[in-house]
């Protein structure tokens, strides 16, 4: 058993040093986000999101309802927060709802 769990502790280190020697880190941050911003909104505001984008730590997100957009907006802030702790750094310092 201690097998495994070293062998899959060395495959995350290779997988985490493949992606910094190839500065892909910008774009599993891309990605990542947008499976953050599902998991904190809930299946519920997800289906009324078009699009996540982040750039510049500028985190951009176009809705389809306005409503939803306008509720959203009174917790900016907030989203802000938890979606840096649920990334475990500092990358989003502004959110846009369009």
């Amino acid at each position: 058993m201690s097998e495994r769990k070293r062998e899959a502790n060395a495959i995350k280190d290779l997988m985490q040093s493949f992606i910094k020697e190839n500065n892909l880190s910008k774009g599993m941050q891309k990605l990542k986000i947008e499976e953050v911003w599902g998991k904190l909104m809930g299946p519920g505001i997800v289906s009324y999101t078009e699009q996540v984008q982040l750039q510049n730590r500028t985190l951009i997100i176009k809705l389809t309802s306005s409503v939803l957009r306008e509720e959203l907006s009174y917790g900016k802030e907030k989203i802000v927060k938890m979606i840096n702790q649920e990334m475990g750094e500092d990358l989003v310092s502004k959110l846009m709802l369009v």
